[in-house]
């Protein structure tokens, strides 16, 4: 990948966006933006109460996100966002047509395992449920990969930069 490039960790929660984001980041020498900072103090009480968030709910966070995306154009950067769906991605991709996604992706049961060690975090393993119930898979005129979320964090990001390769690879 050449021209840096803005990258959109998605997936599932708990499937470590905040974990692989940064690392990701590190390795393309582009700076991390969390998504969860980007949502309004509206969704996190909501999603505190186990509340799923619905489409209007994550209009302004995800505006949110393309405004920082589409600031970051040419220059590179990595952010965290479910963007479970096609029409996230596309909001997104409105702002910042560049996008490319790194879906990070796991069976129900590693990532409920997962989310049932975490401490600190908003978002009730109650609602993983309703995440996959949502999420609509990359389409293939979408850009971006997938990438398996089994083994080490190190792992995980490094097949994520060897899949971005790949892709851009494809590209050119």
């Amino acid at each position: 990948m050449s021209t840096p490039q803005v990258v959109v960790v998605m997936g599932v929660a708990g499937t470590g966006k905040t974990t692989i984001g940064p690392l990701l980041a590190a390795r393309l020498g582009v700076p991390y933006a969390e998504g969860d900072d980007f949502h309004p103090p509206a969704n996190i009480a909501k999603m505190s109460a186990g509340t799923p968030l619905d489409d209007d709910d994550r209009r302004p966070w995800l505006d949110s996100i393309g405004a920082w995306a589409h600031e970051r154009a040419g220059l590179g950067g990595v952010v965290s966002c479910s963007a479970l769906k096609r029409s996230y991605r596309d909001r997104l991709r409105a702002a910042a047509p560049g996008l490319l996604f790194v879906h990070l992706s796991g069976s129900r049961e590693l990532i409920g395992e997962r989310m049932g060690h975490r401490e600190g975090h908003f978002m009730p393993t109650a609602l993983l449920d309703s995440q996959f119930a949502a999420l609509e898979p990359l389409q293939a005129d979408e850009a971006g990969v997938v990438v398996e979320v089994s083994g080490r964090p190190e792992e995980i990001a490094e097949r994520a930069i060897t899949a971005l390769g790949t892709a851009a690879g494809a590209r050119d």
